[in-house]
């Protein structure tokens, strides 16, 4: 598994502008702000299993989800790696740009297929620098995944499987646009850091409830809100703060 989400995939192609779903932080920008960064935003699709950033290497680009999810995962010698943080449309990818460190040790995957915008360093740097909108609308992102970062080692720590992967599936389809992820038990068992068998056992048990369903490979949510019942704590400190920090859709 540890594999799986170390090996990286082609680079990013080109494709046509996103459409609906926007990213949060871009749609918040007044129309002349938007127009400033047109340029300098490039749309890519990113595919499942590509690896956007690497640990230790200097990022050169940052990263607007659209319809994609990414998640944040910090790797171990023996090649296994943890999901530490998701990124959907509400934030972006490659916060070390201008955070001033320039590489981070963890490594992004792209969890869910989708769209992007994407912009190189020296005009998002520039940009950032200049101190307006978007410098306060990344800074306000930034502590939101701090925040699920933090809550995400608590949950891990403290709360059993199932409750684990009602947060997790909560936070995926809370950066999706249906109710259907297209995902393997071995690879949410990899992100979670859990043996495949019990993300097997939790699933079916969520199954049995009629929360969920799912055939090899994909898992639909038919009940979010008994899903959230069924949830610790954890979901509900991190989609207030989401809701607090970022700007609404």
């Amino acid at each position: 598994m540890g594999h799986a989400l170390s090996r990286p995939l082609p680079e990013s192609s080109q494709t046509s502008a996103p459409e609906a779903p926007v990213n949060r932080l871009l749609a918040a920008l007044s129309e002349a702000e938007q127009q400033g960064l047109r340029p300098d935003l490039e749309p890519v699709l990113l595919r499942y299993g590509q690896v956007i950033q690497e640990p230790g290497l200097d990022l050169k680009y940052l990263y607007f989800p659209v319809s994609a999810v990414v998640s944040l995962l910090c790797p171990t010698e023996n090649g296994a790696a943890t999901q530490i943080a998701v990124v959907g449309n509400e934030g972006v990818v490659g916060v070390a740009l201008f955070m001033g460190g320039g590489s981070m040790p963890g490594r992004a995957f792209v969890q869910c297929a989708g769209q992007a915008w994407r912009i190189k360093a020296v005009p998002l740097l520039a940009e950032f620098h200049r101190g307006g909108a978007l410098t306060q609308l990344l800074l306000r992102s930034t502590q939101a995944l701090i925040t699920q970062m933090a809550q995400t080692a608590v949950c891990n720590r403290r709360h059993g499987l199932e409750q684990q992967l009602c947060r997790w599936l909560l936070l995926s389809l809370d950066r999706l646009s249906g109710n259907e992820m297209v995902i393997t038990h071995e690879t949410i068992a990899g992100l979670l850091g859990v043996r495949r068998e019990g993300v097997s056992e939790a699933t079916g048990h969520l199954r049995e409830l009629g929360l969920i369903e799912g055939s090899r490979g994909h898992i639909t949510v038919l009940d979010r809100l008994g899903l959230e019942a069924r949830a610790c704590e954890c979901y509900r400190v991190l989609r207030r703060e989401c809701e607090r920090l970022l700007p609404p859709l």
